[in-house]
């Protein structure tokens, strides 16, 4: 870091060492805490770098008055003697010496009474620290996270220059475009009637440029998206690397991928971090083994299909249902209690299960508890065979019709590998999900695209011409991380002739393919290369370094769980006249 050298400060906070002794100094920062020893004063004085050790002794009353005065978070600047600490502090990086201050001016006072004490343990509700959020950024660990940001912003921007790629600034006013999310819309004034939409993703704009020509196109890009909130995904807005090639496959953006995404995070963590190439797992497979497409490969936890299993059956439960089984290494340990919460869970509301059958084999191997009756010799037989079941292990049954027994398989696993502690420890594991349908019912039963629209379908236009809907896969991956999706991506349908056909499928006409993507589909005549491309999020791959828990701690100012801007009071109604200039009126029920 270049020195800093001004009339505020010819040292930072966290700066001066022992071999400074005896030298004058000057210093600004933050009153973190004052004590008041009678005949001495002492300032904790901090800064982004550091805390120093202020001493104001009682050789001058007036300044020392003026010490014991300050309010805590105050901002002040102080001028001194640096002297060596007589009970030195190993805990601190200036620990070893302390300044006598010979003076002291308030900068910024601080109120009497904060809204809550910077700096400590205590439980502070997210909604106030929101609101104030310019002195919860002041708590070391949150700066220190924005300030990783900031590292890792600037470690992915080197390492993209460093393989050629370009970054260019794609617009924020744009059109509308089906990305899966509600728009964001902006009424234009000089256009009555007519609207922007803050760009999703840039999706469009980067297709664009490669028909331009440009080889390696790559950005920090803000996408804007009208998503309900959760803990890993902030509402309104959040960035990506997004990135676009020329001329390549899903190996070549295969290949970026596994050479940016690891050593980002090897730069940032003492975690084991997994190397590419990456493990490969069919849409298919992940929903089969894990019950999601996002699977967390710590946990060593598998899904099995036993439908076939209990397809005669005694238990009226398992009738002309979607059997999964999770078996659970030496799961004949727990005690009941733990079965019973594990069913409280799967019937619970987020997970939606009519019940959680379970058995468990004793060490003896006998089949005890749970649904143990409805075992036959022949069950058990056919689990231990086919299904690695073992003597001391549990197995717990879901089922349901084929998709929610899926589901709730999946919700099963995640959360018995968090009870039960399974997760390999301090490990970034990641995988690419592969083989994505191009196609899926909504719920209306129409047919709809189930990932990204612009994706080349697996087997080209034949492939659209010939076989059912469902039944085709695209060029489409994700890059999961400890069950976070990293990144998502496409090899780009650049044909027009197949591009109207995917759209038609979908419900779209070619009409509408030239009014909703013009630009794309104009541009798509005009000689364009193969191109393909990802986007690896910003905000989880920070969470996921930081080791954090809540995506909001890793940005400088989130919106709420409401997506609401506490801070900046943000969404706010406007006035009359503002909405005029739009040509809008509200029609609000009341």
């Amino acid at each position: 870091m270049k020195k800093i050298v001004n009339e505020y400060r010819n040292y930072t906070c966290g700066e001066l060492r022992i071999e400074n002794v005896n030298e004058e100094v000057r210093l600004s920062g933050w009153v973190q805490k004052v004590r008041n020893l009678g005949g001495m004063v002492f300032i904790d004085l901090r800064d982004e770098f550091g805390i120093t050790q202020i001493i104001v002794n009682n050789d001058n009353q007036e300044l020392e008055n003026m010490a014991k005065e300050l309010n805590t978070e105050s901002c002040i600047h102080i001028e001194g003697k640096v002297v060596e600490r007589a009970s030195k502090n190993p805990n601190m990086s200036t620990g070893a010496i302390e300044v006598i201050a010979n003076k002291i001016e308030v900068l910024g006072k601080c109120k009497n009474v904060l809204p809550f004490e910077i700096n400590t343990d205590q439980e502070v509700r997210e909604d106030l620290r929101l609101e104030y959020r310019f002195l919860d950024l002041r708590n070391e660990k949150l700066h220190n996270s924005i300030l990783l940001r900031s590292k890792i912003l600037k470690a992915i921007r080197d390492k993209m220059d460093e393989l050629d790629f370009t970054e260019i600034q794609t617009p924020i006013l744009a059109n509308s475009s089906p990305e899966g999310a509600r728009d964001y819309l902006v009424p234009s004034r000089l256009n009555p009637g007519e609207f922007y939409a803050l760009p999703q993703a840039p999706q469009q704009f980067k297709q664009l440029l490669m028909v331009s020509g440009f080889n390696k196109y790559y950005q920090i890009a803000p996408c804007f998206r009208d998503e309900d909130p959760r803990a890993d995904r902030a509402p309104g807005e959040f960035y990506q690397l997004d990135f676009e090639m020329s001329f390549a496959t899903q190996e070549d953006v295969f290949n970026v991928i596994e050479e940016v995404i690891p050593s980002i995070f090897k730069k940032f963590t003492t975690w084991k971090v997994d190397e590419g190439p990456f493990i490969r797992i069919p849409y298919k497979e992940a929903m089969e083994k894990y019950g999601i497409d996002k699977p967390d490969l710590r946990n060593p936890l598998i899904i099995q299909d036993v439908t076939e299993l209990f397809k005669d059956s005694e238990f009226n439960a398992f009738k002309d249902k979607t059997v999964k089984v999770i078996v659970l290494p030496e799961g004949s340990k727990q005690g009941r209690k733990f079965f019973d919460k594990m069913g409280e869970f799967a019937t619970s509301a987020d997970v939606g299960a009519k019940g959680l059958a379970w058995t468990k084999i004793e060490e003896s191997g006998e089949v005890a508890g749970g649904i143990a009756k409805f075992i036959t010799e022949d069950i058990k037989n056919a689990l231990f065979e086919k299904y690695d079941v073992k003597n001391g292990d549990a197995m717990f049954f879901i089922a349901d019709e084929f998709t929610k027994a899926q589901k709730i398989a999946g919700l099963v696993r995640i959360e018995l590998g968090k009870r039960l502690d399974l997760l390999e420890k301090d490990v970034y594991r990641f995988c690419f999900i592969v083989d994505f349908p191009m196609y899926e019912l909504s719920d209306e039963g129409t047919i709809d695209f189930s990932h990204n629209p612009f994706s080349m379908p697996q087997g080209g236009l034949e492939a659209l011409n010939t076989k059912d809907p469902l039944d085709v896969y695209a060029y489409q991956y994700d890059l999961v991380c400890n069950g976070y999706e990293m990144a998502s991506g496409a090899v780009r349908n650049h044909n027009p002739e197949i591009m109207v056909k995917a759209f038609e499928i979908a419900g779209y006409t070619e009409e509408d393919v030239k009014n909703r993507f013009g630009a794309l589909y104009n541009a798509f005549q005009y000689g364009t290369p193969p191109h393909a491309g990802a986007a690896p999020g910003i905000d989880r791959m920070v969470m996921l370094i930081a080791d954090s828990q809540n995506i909001r701690e890793v940005i400088a100012f989130p919106k709420n769980k409401k997506a609401r801007d506490l801070l900046m009071r943000a969404p706010s109604k406007v006035t009359e006249e503002q909405l005029k200039d739009v040509h809008i009126k509200l029609d609000l029920e009341k």
